[in-house]
């Protein structure tokens, strides 16, 4: 059994997704960051970053448990758990492993930028928004590239590049809908959107 302490934000949206998606049992854990429980001693011991998500996988590598913080590792561990989402072979796999630093690198601190910039100043910035703004567009551009020649981000398979950008796409639907271009971005969001496993992480923690 795996435990998941998590909040409804894209990181954790990230790691309940892919949970959903190998079918591995869990059971969610709400943090309630606006309370502060991502400080609390307890969770602390979990992770003494003080972020979400963490999974603690009662039956990991040789039987013992295992915690795991950070979205993208825990991605990547959950991929190797169950055998699925990264491919072994070592072409196809590099091919992924590309997609999936393009999000967590690019697309997702420029995601966060976003965020964190708007609640710098009151009111916000408009030319240090405006920049964020055409920054994380910019980082688009390259993904519907990508898109443009495969149906998922790493090619003909649905990979973790593709869970891990999901929610930050669906937490700037505003954005992307009002942006010009980008069909194939759009085309990949309404088919992600459509997918059980992925609408069931979505509400992870409830």
């Amino acid at each position: 059994m795996i435990d998941l302490y998590t909040a409804g934000t894209s990181n954790g949206q990230r790691a309940s997704i892919m949970l959903e998606a190998t079918g591995l049992p869990y059971r969610a854990h709400k943090v309630d960051l606006l309370a502060g429980a991502q400080r609390s001693p307890d969770f602390l011991k979990l992770n003494p970053a003080g972020q979400i998500p963490v999974i603690v996988d009662h039956g990991g590598p040789g039987g013992r448990p295992i915690t795991v913080a950070q979205s993208g590792a825990i991605l990547l561990y959950l991929a190797e758990r169950s055998g699925r989402f990264l491919p072994t072979d070592p072409v196809r796999r590099t091919q992924v492993f590309e997609a999936f630093m393009q999000v967590m690198t690019d697309v997702a601190p420029a995601s966060a930028a976003l965020f964190y910039m708007g609640k710098a100043t009151e009111p916000p910035n408009p030319d240090v928004m405006a920049y964020c703004k055409n920054r994380f567009l910019s980082t688009l551009v390259q993904v519907d590239r990508r898109l443009s020649r495969h149906p998922w981000l790493a090619g003909e398979e649905i990979s973790i590049a593709d869970f891990a950008l999901y929610p930050t796409m669906a937490g700037r639907k505003a954005i992307l809908e009002e942006a010009s271009g980008l069909s194939d971005l759009r085309r990949w969001v309404q088919t992600m959107a459509l997918r059980p496993d992925v609408a069931r992480g979505m509400t992870v923690p409830g």
